[in-house]
């Protein structure tokens, strides 16, 4: 962030989204316009280093919001009245409009996410329908056992944000639910690497995994069996571990989280911490919201820390 200075060179002209205003006209392509769509106000100068890195990620959030949102830019040396009425000190600085008033804003260059960020909130404001509120409308229809739905959903949305996270991951999880796992396999393997223990993405790998465990999981004379060996040994750990999984594969998961929280205290080093390794592996497949998870991790971490 620089304080305010003097320059020459003008920047270049945008489209219809993107565009250069001045003091004359700023009412009509700002404070006007804003009443339609939000208006993003970019003020710069050619001398201004930040500048030069802000201006092209701004430049790109907006095209990705397909026209939710505009931008406008203002060189402060071209336009300096401007810049004090609404006390622009330092750039670059960045104010929003919407219905016509100032409503938010930033100074200095910020990361791309909190770009995308600041641009979906805006759009909320407005009253439109940003990426998350359809992430958000996606996880309704999934909860809801419309899993054909939400991957239409989510696939829309991967068409506008490629590297969506949360789609990526949601729509992994539909897949599951229909059971198209190779399909889910596929939709994750759309994440960078680096991005891989994103919580969305640990969550959508560890339904898949369980899904493949469950194929061709244990039936009903199995599970008796695997009882029986416990009711002679209770120590036998590996009929204590497979007892669970079969549960897991019979979507009995409080059976299964007992049988696994007992392993624990038994021998919580078992198999290289076996037991652990899948109750962290169910609890984010449930996801967060489900009680049974919140209950679950409490139990562990009172033997935990016993």
């Amino acid at each position: 962030m620089l304080e305010l200075g003097q320059g020459q060179a003008a920047a270049p002209a945008g489209g219809d989204l993107i565009k250069d205003v001045t003091e004359a006209t700023f009412m009509t392509d700002v404070v006007e316009a804003s009443r339609q769509v939000p208006v993003i106000v970019d003020f710069w100068a050619p001398w201004c280093g930040p500048c030069r890195q802000l201006t092209p990620a701004l430049e790109a959030a907006v095209t990705a919001a397909g026209g939710k949102v505009r931008l406008v830019k203002v060189n402060v040396d071209e336009n300096q009245m401007i810049a004090g009425q609404l006390r622009v000190q330092s750039i670059p600085t960045v104010y929003a409009f919407v219905d016509g008033q100032p409503v938010d804003g930033f100074m200095g260059a910020v990361p791309p996410s909190e770009l995308k960020a600041f641009i979906d909130k805006l759009i909320g404001m407005a009253g439109g329908e940003t990426l998350a509120d359809a992430v958000a409308a996606a996880e309704e229809m999934l909860e809801q056992g419309q899993a054909e739905d939400a991957v239409q959903v989510f696939a829309a949305i991967l068409e506008e944000d490629p590297e969506n996270l949360p789609a990526i991951g949601g729509l992994a999880r539909a897949f599951v639910a229909l059971g198209r796992l190779d399909e889910a396999e596929a939709a994750l393997t759309r994440v960078h690497p680096a991005k891989t223990e994103d919580a969305a993405i640990a969550h959508a790998r560890a339904q898949l995994e369980l899904a493949r465990m469950s194929e061709g999981g244990a039936g009903a004379g199995e599970t008796a069996a695997l009882r029986a060996r416990l009711e002679t040994d209770p120590n036998d750990h590996e009929a204590r571990l497979e007892l669970a999984q079969a549960l897991i594969a019979s979507r009995e998961h409080e059976a299964a989280i007992n049988e696994l929280l007992e392993l624990f205290r038994r021998d919580r080093e078992w198999n290289e911490g076996a037991a652990k390794a899948q109750l962290t592996q169910l609890f984010e497949s449930l996801g967060p919201k489900d009680p049974l998870v919140g209950k679950g991790r409490r139990r562990l971490a009172s033997m935990i820390f016993a």
